[in-house]
């Protein structure tokens, strides 16, 4: 037989002794990269003032590539699931690193060529296919060097995403000043270099991962952990469903409908953030000081999404995925009914409200990976997966649609203030309770869509 390429499973399979715990880094290497999706807003200015100045839909243009890389990242991640699955972490990452980098130098010569279209291409479109591929690329690995703790596993690596921003941001504004990308005078070489620095940066951080990723060999478990004790816990099937079965059965659709709704929920005040603080304490203070406070309170709410990815996501392997859930969507629906009645009253109630709806958008990214493994096994759990993040898609699209497009609906009537998130907080509390019942409605998936046990697919299941 001809010997394995070095991208194959084969090649990555642990030998005795090896740590488990260099795993969830190899992960974050990845995440922690493809999260800097969550700091384009820095980009939004300086291509306004350069490549697109003049147009009336500047703003509008310079959020395209951002919007495509979304889009992707969840078509990607329902298109390539299964060929991550099988192809294993080490080939995903791979690919993932490949386009995610392409994606800014791509950009990068379009900025110098001055041809905004390659810029859209480059990081929407390539860089999308890596931002999915990425995405998904640790999580079935993760799963299955943590049986005993898979939301706590999954919470680590998804919370690099979140807080990719956090490097990504400052990163970012500190090349586009010192390349004279910023201000009056602003030159598009400042973007075009910084987009080149960051597509080399990135393609060597990534690297750390697929280099470090490993998978499980045949059979192995973690010390003094019973797979048996895993039958006893409610909706955890310890039988495999395919990706091609999983989206036939009932269970996945209404966990695609409890994603989509929970993100949509959070995705709407995250995106409009900002805003958002000053329309509600508008009176409070002069404009300059409520613009600084505003800020600071975007960057309070991207921690709260950075950390509820570990902390709730952790709690589900205590209390179960179907009980996190609960909290997230009828929590969560409460949260918006008190910042209708009662969230310009109280800055300090307005703030933690606030911050627990965008833990619990966060948390339902982290935990939804877990849940799936619970309801169809370990065998393609990255490809089911991948197509349950098409609900990210959706939710990405309707969330800012919902809060942004009805509050400028108000502020043309003549209203302002809280009132203007009035409607779209009454939709966003009919969507939670509605992923609320679809989440009760979830139970154990019926034993006509398991896999048939087999050898081959015991060991697929335990290696990939």
């Amino acid at each position: 037989m001809p010997a394995a390429g070095f991208l194959d499973r084969s090649r990555i399979v642990a030998p005795p002794g090896w740590s488990r715990w260099l795993i969830p880094p190899a992960a974050l290497s990845i995440h922690l990269a493809i999260g800097q999706a969550y700091a384009w807003s820095v980009f939004k200015d300086p291509l306004s003032a350069t490549m697109l100045k003049g147009s009336s839909w500047s703003g509008t243009l310079s959020a395209l590539p951002f919007t495509l890389g979304i889009v992707m990242l969840g078509v990607s991640a329902a298109l390539f699931g299964t060929a991550v699955d099988h192809r294993g972490p080490r080939w995903a990452m791979v690919v993932a690193t490949a386009c995610f980098s392409a994606g800014f130098l791509i950009s990068a010569a379009g900025v110098a060529l001055g041809q905004f279209w390659l810029v859209i291409v480059g990081y929407g479109f390539v860089g999308g296919i890596g931002l999915g591929i990425g995405y998904i690329s640790p999580v079935s690995t993760l799963i299955k060097w943590f049986p005993d703790r898979p939301g706590m596993a999954t919470g680590i690596a998804i919370m690099g995403f979140g807080g990719g921003a956090l490097i990504a941001s400052p990163w970012s504004s500190s090349m586009l000043s010192a390349f004279g990308a910023t201000g009056p005078n602003a030159a598009p070489g400042g973007i075009a270099k910084t987009f080149l620095i960051m597509g080399i940066g990135y393609a060597i951080f990534m690297s750390m991962g697929w280099l470090l990723i490993r998978v499980p060999a045949d059979g192995w478990r973690p010390a003094g952990w019973d797979p048996a004790s895993v039958r006893e816990r409610p909706l955890v099937s310890t039988a495999n469903v395919s990706a091609k079965n999983a989206v036939k059965t009932p269970q996945f659709w209404l966990l695609w409908v409890v994603l989509c709704f929970n993100v949509t929920a959070g995705i709407g005040i995250l995106e409009r953030a900002a805003p958002l603080y000053q329309d509600f304490f508008r009176d409070e203070a002069p404009a300059k000081t409520l613009a600084t406070i505003a800020a600071g309170f975007v960057a309070i709410l991207s921690l709260a999404n950075m950390l509820g990815r570990f902390v709730w996501s952790s709690t589900s392997d205590l209390i179960g995925r179907k009980n996190i859930y609960r909290i997230y969507l009828g929590v969560g629906a409460v949260l918006y009914l008190v910042l209708l009645f009662v969230g310009n009253v109280n800055k300090a109630l307005f703030l933690i409200c606030a911050m627990l709806i965008l833990s619990f958008y966060g948390a339902g990214f982290a935990t939804v990976p877990a849940y799936l493994r619970d309801l169809f096994g370990t065998y393609e759990v990255g490809a089911i997966h991948g197509r349950l993040l098409t609900a990210w898609s959706v939710a990405g699209v309707l969330g800012p649609i919902i809060v942004d497009a009805l509050a400028d609906r108000q502020k043309a009537a003549g209203l302002s203030g809280p009132v203007l998130y009035t409607f779209s907080f009454d939709i966003m509390i009919a969507l939670l309770i509605v992923g609320f019942i679809c989440n009760e409605l979830i139970k154990p998936v019926d034993p006509k869509f398991h896999e048939p046990v087999s050898g081959n697919l015991a060991s697929a299941g335990r290696a990939e």
